[in-house]
């Protein structure tokens, strides 16, 4: 039986990467699709591959969810998805001490923001059913520092706390409204292609990447589906406020080596 027969399932940047390949295993699995993007080109193309709908999705804009909302005023799931690490158009400085603000609020606007109005949007669209699935995607780097990259860190670290605020009030509300996120690290998606290049030294920049990742590797988009999923479907019913890694080991321990003087 498909885990998600009958279930309507929105994902947020989902036209290509983790978001991608998480609209096509929810398709698979049985569910009505809605693929959403900021590039509704790659959200129509994936909706026609699974057989699902499309929409142009900006998450930072409060009236593009409106519109959203006017679409589909119900819900089963609800992943939010996209996000950006600031790094997209550019290599620029994203340390504490030299990141702009305007930079810092770019990367928020989308990661947090976009987080926080989903989340409103799902409970309004989950409480006629009293129940539904909110998943959120933070990533490692929201539980532990990262200074190359502060305000993603910060971003992902805000979407991890607002999960468990979200749970806890649909608790509270008596709706059997899940929320929990899910905590990737270096996952091989599109987002990751302005830091390897596609220079000589590409094979040298990825092994670099995971050289403190026990197994070794980047993980795959299709391995952080598989997770979502889970939480989507009726098996975790008993699930809400958790936080899953996705990390292929990195924060089973830790290891730490002195810089020469």
């Amino acid at each position: 039986m498909a885990r998600l027969g009958g279930k309507l399932c929105i994902v947020t940047g989902a036209g290509r990467g983790i978001g991608a390949a998480i609209a096509r295993v929810f398709a698979r699995e049985g569910a009505r699709v809605v693929v959403t993007d900021k590039v509704e080109d790659l959200a129509a193309s994936v909706a026609r591959d699974i057989g699902g709908d499309h929409l142009r999705l900006d998450v930072a804009s409060e009236a593009d969810w409106d519109d959203l909302a006017a679409a589909w005023p119900a819900c089963d799931v609800l992943v939010n998805n996209a996000g950006i690490t600031g790094f997209e158009e550019a290599i620029r400085p994203h340390d504490p001490e030299h990141a702009t603000l305007a930079d810092w609020r770019a990367v928020h606007a989308v990661n947090l923001d976009g987080t926080f109005l989903g989340c409103r949007y799902a409970i309004g669209a989950m409480r006629a059913g009293e129940s539904g699935s909110i998943i959120n995607i933070s990533s490692r780097s929201g539980l532990v520092g990262i200074p190359a990259a502060a305000a993603y860190a910060s971003s992902k670290a805000a979407v991890r706390n607002h999960t468990k605020s979200v749970a806890l009030y649909c608790a509270e509300q008596g709706l059997n409204i899940r929320c929990n996120s899910i905590h990737p690290a270096a996952i091989l998606t599109p987002m990751w292609e302005p830091m390897l290049g596609d220079g000589p030294d590409r094979d040298a920049r990825m092994a670099a990447f995971v050289a403190d990742t026990p197994m070794r590797r980047f993980g795959t988009p299709e391995e952080v589906a598989a997770i979502a999923l889970l939480l989507a479907s009726d098996e975790a019913a008993y699930m809400t406020g958790t936080e899953l890694t996705v990390d292929g080991g990195l924060l089973a321990g830790s290891a730490a080596a002195p810089k020469a003087d």
